[in-house]
């Protein structure tokens, strides 16, 4: 059975930086996609960062340049290093690969 753990979440303020890390089980971790995802109240879940088994990244434009994604898979993890956090930023962070998501940590930026 897969399973993602998410953790790291929290509230900080404008500017400030968070590191979500999501521990993987139950998979060949180094062989799959992993994404981060987050749903912000009343908006639909969209994807933040993904990193592919070679390591190759891509980002949503509005966090290019703040955020990094990057994979750990002697750990089976995946970690979210989020810079220059902005009030939009507020939301529930997923981890995702294939059909597979964590059950989300919440990330509140305040003005």
């Amino acid at each position: 059975q897969v399973q993602l753990v998410e953790s790291g979440g929290g509230l900080v303020q404008s500017g400030g930086s968070l590191r979500l890390s999501c521990a993987a089980s139950g998979i060949i971790f180094s062989i799959n996609t992993m994404g981060w995802y987050r749903q912000a109240p009343g908006k639909q879940r969209e994807l933040v960062a993904a990193i592919t088994s070679s390591g190759r990244t891509n980002y949503a434009d509005s966090v290019k340049g703040r955020f990094t994604i990057s994979r750990d898979n002697a750990k089976s993890t995946v970690s979210l290093q989020m810079n220059s956090l902005k009030p939009e930023d507020t939301a529930v962070y997923y981890c995702n690969t294939k059909s597979t998501w964590g059950q989300g940590t919440q990330v509140t930026v305040s003005s």
